[in-house]
């Protein structure tokens, strides 16, 4: 990993990248959604404080967790002053994000329950199926793996 003196205060977008891991491209596409910031030089060249080390490192774990974006840019519009995020930060938003994650877990593990049903099945048109018609909904109103758009006798003339 290269080293980036002390003295240096801010950091290009190539430093940034090597240090934090994220592509270039990624660092771009955090700074559009509002999760980190940069200045520009005379030669209007990215320019980041030491602390988006912290902010990008805060955001790719949030997204391992599978946090949406949108969501860690709220929380880090939360932080006073645009500070960035220290240790209790994390833990207490962890916590708060820990139902909503334990809550994508247990759908998740109901679908992969239901796939191996599935599989077996093939056409994923059965009355039973969960994946492609959870609770039977369609099967009140017509049949079929697929529903198309009831043609009015008026529309066929």
């Amino acid at each position: 990993m290269p080293q980036i003196p002390q003295t240096c205060q801010e950091l290009t977008v190539g430093q940034l990248s090597a240090r934090s891991g994220a592509a270039v491209s990624a660092l771009h596409f955090y700074e559009t959604k509002g999760l980190i910031s940069s200045t520009r030089t005379s030669g209007n060249q990215r320019r980041y404080t030491r602390d988006a080390l912290r902010r990008v490192a805060f955001v790719r774990a949030a997204q391992r967790v599978g946090i949406p974006l949108a969501t860690v840019r709220e929380a880090l519009a939360e932080l006073p002053e645009e500070r960035t995020p220290n240790r209790e930060d994390w833990a207490r938003l962890s916590r708060a994000w820990r139902s909503e994650l334990d809550e994508r877990i247990t759908q998740l593990s109901r679908l992969r329950d239901h796939l191996t049903d599935c599989i077996g099945c093939g056409c994923l048109s059965l009355d039973t199926c969960v994946l492609s018609n959870p609770d039977d909904v369609a099967g009140t109103r017509l049949a079929g793996s697929r529903l198309m758009p009831e043609r009015r006798t008026a529309d066929r003339s």
